[in-house]
């Protein structure tokens, strides 16, 4: 189910509607509600699949109950809880990958091999969300086998947890630590709160619908005819669109899961923070999907060791954790390309600390910004081509420096002007327009209601076809 779909709209309505019956008469009522919408919510994309989110839930609830309860024997049900989300994923997310991977070894030698068409067409079905919820799991009990979290006793309270609804299927990863106690209390929502959440709502839809929906068909158009356009300066154009179509799509989905969160009385962290005012590499992956950079950091890259082996180990572990990133996002190589680029980027940062020595030039900080993102762009290339030799065909037009020739339509001439709205906003941003906005909405409460309202009208006017959020993919 789609938040920008007209069904969605019925289901929130229903679900606000019965909310205050249900979760004032018992937690156990109240996680029940959740689950049920929750599972409605997901199941309406496919319902076979919510035997799957059942399945891995059920692993990890009881595992982690025997982590807890039986200490000698924590490393073997951490085991079967991290092969039961981990396989799962290889099922579902790479057998095709392997598969093709394998043919395509084989036939080097000559071999010829028909695996791909003996896999049941239904395990190639990429289940919504599954990288999402399957690291939402994994993390629950990870922190019980680090004694950072007691298990819940309650399954219907673990699954509330798992599967609420707002970011099932797109993030922000949530952790147990944070959500199972905000789930533990009544849900006593002022005002304000509605309010806030009104606001990140809106301004989520308007990324994704005003913003990130238009300059879609220009991308798209230039992704679905790659060798139809040889001209240097419209392939930049594309590439900056798909920059912030990706961003505003995704922070879009972000948004509005937060501000739904704020509707039912709870708190998701912010999973996007302006990542292309970043000055360095470092801080981009700070800002940049938060809840799944904190993931890696901390279930990954620190458990390898981190920093605390030398530097030589720390590049190392970096790299593994960039690698298995890039592989999380999608099973192809193009994936893998992407997240070994930014590897290589944060290590020749680490190494030549070149952010810090732009930084000391004259207009140190704009170089820095322009850097940062000229190769945050390179590697864009990567993430949206579907083929290697596609993305390095992208790259040489990019850099030949020839040809300014634009294909006429409207989806170029529309998705131009969205760009130049998005980088608008951006250099508000940047400029700290943001805070003064913030401060005047403060002082007068009836100059940020006229805003919100005109923000409303231009998703209604000015929407652009109704795209399936990014992020489904993964």
């Amino acid at each position: 189910m789609l938040f920008n779909s007209v069904i969605f709209v019925f289901f929130a309505l229903l679900f606000f509607g019965l909310f205050p019956l249900f979760t004032r008469r018992g937690k156990q009522l109240k996680w029940g509600f959740f689950v049920m919408f929750s599972f409605i919510f997901y199941g309406w994309w496919d319902w076979r699949f919510i035997f799957l989110i059942i399945g891995s839930g059920l692993i990890d609830f009881f595992a982690a109950r025997a982590i807890y309860r039986y200490q000698r024997y924590k490393k073997l049900f951490l085991l079967i809880s991290i092969l039961g989300n981990i396989g799962s994923l290889m099922v579902f997310k790479y057998l095709g990958f392997l598969a093709e991977n394998i043919e395509m070894l084989f036939a080097q030698f000559g071999q010829q091999t028909e695996l791909t068409s003996t896999i049941n067409p239904f395990f190639l079905i990429l289940p919504v969300g599954i990288s999402f919820y399957t690291f939402q799991s994994m993390s629950y009990t990870i922190d019980i086998y680090k004694g950072k979290l007691k298990p819940t006793r309650h399954i219907l309270h673990f699954f509330a947890y798992l599967s609420m609804f707002p970011q099932l299927v797109a993030g922000p990863i949530i952790r147990a630590r944070d959500f199972l106690p905000q789930l533990n209390k009544t849900q006593k929502i002022t005002e304000t709160e509605r309010w806030n959440g009104l606001q990140i709502i809106v301004y989520g839809f308007f990324k994704k619908m005003v913003l990130a929906d238009n300059i879609a068909p220009m991308v798209n158009s230039a992704f679905a005819n790659t060798h139809m356009v040889d001209s240097s300066l419209y392939w930049w154009i594309v590439i900056i669109g798909f920059s912030f179509q990706i961003y505003f799509d995704f922070s879009g989905y972000s948004d509005i899961a937060r501000g739904l969160a704020k509707w039912m009385g709870f708190h998701f962290r912010t999973n996007f923070n302006h990542p292309y005012l970043s000055l360095s590499l470092k801080e981009f992956w700070t800002r940049w999907h938060i809840s799944l950079s904190t993931w890696f950091r901390d279930y990954v890259y620190i458990p390898l060791g981190g920093s605390k082996k030398g530097k030589y180990n720390a590049h190392l572990f970096m790299w593994i954790t960039m690698l298995v990133s890039g592989l999380w996002h999608g099973a192809a190589w193009t994936f893998v390309v992407w997240g070994a680029i930014h590897a290589f980027y944060m290590s020749l940062e680490r190494i030549t600390k070149f952010p810090d020595r732009l930084q000391k030039l004259p207009l140190g900080k704009l170089w820095s910004l322009l850097v940062v993102n000229l190769l945050v762009l390179i590697s864009w290339v990567f993430f949206r081509a579907q083929q290697i030799d596609e993305a390095w065909f992208i790259l040489q037009q990019m850099f030949s420096f020839s040809g300014a020739h634009i294909p006429s339509g409207d989806a170029a001439f529309n998705g131009i002007c969205y760009c130049v709205i998005a980088l608008g906003i951006e250099i508000g941003v940047w400029y700290k327009l943001d805070f003064l906005m913030a401060l005047a909405a403060r002082r007068k409460r009836w100059l940020n209601t006229i805003f919100i309202g005109i923000l409303i009208a231009l998703c209604i006017i000015l929407r652009g076809e109704g795209n399936q959020f990014i992020y489904f993919q993964f």
